[in-house]
């Protein structure tokens, strides 16, 4: 039960983030995003999926790394909307 509640929350989280993601993509604009938010998950992510690797927990491994994967997508996107 305690992975199903850690794997339910990681989609959560990670179709959160993909959405604004994946809007900055399609529209073309940054509108109301700033590139502190991705400067910020970067770093968290970078951080917490060290954390996960060292703790062995797979579902922060895999949600963190995903994060951090989305982050430097967001940022990319980002800097290429300017």
């Amino acid at each position: 039960m305690t992975e199903i509640v850690g794997w339910c929350s990681s989609v959560v989280l990670l179709l959160t983030i993909t959405t604004q993601v994946r809007k900055q993509w399609k529209t073309g604009s940054n509108d109301g995003v700033s590139k502190w938010l991705f400067i910020g998950q970067l770093a968290a992510s970078v951080g917490f999926t060290v954390y996960s690797v060292l703790t062995a927990n797979t579902v922060f491994i895999v949600t963190n790394s995903m994060l951090l994967m989305s982050s430097l997508t967001g940022l990319w996107i980002y800097f290429r909307n300017r």
